[in-house]
């Protein structure tokens, strides 16, 4: 199901907590739940519907620009490795995905999934309907992307995840309860957005996501907050500017300024109903000077320092 756990690297500037940075913290405290990372790196999704392949190599461009940010000592995080991911076989990478998210949900971990492209965001959502965490709440998921991804083709791919959790939440007999932060209206259809008004879809466009936007942003994810039970976090890299974010599988033409994907990180991670979080899309192949590289490490490090002090939710 997973490969070997990543050496991680990272500069050391002397012994002691005062020095404390993530590749120290990697599997300090066995045994003591925390933040869990898992690796997908699949594109597979990504060239069936059409992108540039290159996201397979996410998990270790985050972990790398991870491993110098300084942590604070009480912060517990751990690393699952990668999913094995071979040739053309999405679903069945898919799967393996889903038992390495549920056994990190069963061991009280926090998991947060290093994509990958959007294929990724399937294999969390059965990972978390997997667990048990579910049973008898309300999911909702909250996904940062310029897109949709609801829709509907032969094979699973990165356009197609969301649509697939629609079924899923339907044959557990729930609702699908599903909201988007930062929607390019010239990247979706008008097919798409009827797919969405069908299936009951909240969405801000990424005009009305800008800096002085944010508190309406912010007041648009406490109202979801407040609707569900239980929390699954997904980021979609493209939905910061080109200039943020050059290393995508699909760069924006407007985007959603990183202070305020980071405001919407730091809001969602310290909720205790935040049950699951991924970062996708990362493509190094055409990333410059590492700037995606070290915002989707940002964003993982917002997500993993705002959840360390957060009250254990019910169930775990």
């Amino acid at each position: 199901m997973s490969t070997s756990v990543p050496r991680w690297t990272g500069r050391v500037d002397g012994p002691g907590p005062e020095h404390r940075r993530w590749h120290n913290a990697i599997d300090e405290s066995p045994g003591v739940t925390g933040v869990s990372l898992i690796g997908f790196p699949s594109d597979i999704g990504v060239r069936r519907n059409g992108g540039r392949p290159g996201a397979q190599a996410g998990p270790g461009a985050i972990r790398a620009a991870l491993g110098s940010f300084a942590i604070q000592p009480e912060v517990v995080v751990h690393d699952a490795g990668d999913v094995a991911v071979a040739g053309d076989d999405l679903e069945a990478a898919q799967d393996g995905l889903a038992e390495a998210v549920a056994d990190q949900l069963r061991a009280g971990n926090l998991p947060v999934v290093l994509g990958g492209g959007h294929e990724t965001a399937y294999g969390s959502y059965l990972g978390l309907a997997r667990s048990g965490l579910l049973d008898g709440r309300r999911l909702g998921v909250l996904n940062l992307d310029a897109h949709f991804d609801l829709r509907e083709a032969d094979r699973p791919s990165s356009g197609t995840p969301f649509r697939q959790i629609a079924v899923g939440e339907a044959e557990r007999g729930a609702e699908f309860t599903y909201a988007v932060i930062g929607i390019s209206q010239p990247s979706n259809t008008a097919a798409l957005f009827a797919t969405a008004t069908e299936l009951g879809v909240r969405h801000l466009h990424d005009l009305d996501c800008q800096e002085r936007h944010i508190e309406d942003v912010l007041e648009f994810v406490r109202a979801f907050i407040a609707d569900v039970d239980a929390l699954y976090l997904s980021i979609d890299l493209d939905v910061l500017p080109a200039a943020q974010a050059p290393g995508v599988s699909a760069p924006s033409t407007l985007g959603v300024p990183a202070a305020v994907v980071i405001e919407v990180c730091r809001l969602v991670g310290s909720d205790p109903k935040l049950a699951l979080a991924d970062i996708t899309e990362l493509n190094s192949s055409y990333d410059i000077d590492n700037r995606t590289a070290r915002i989707a490490a940002r964003l993982v490090h917002t997500i993993v320092t705002s959840a360390a002090d957060r009250p254990v939710p019910e169930g775990h």
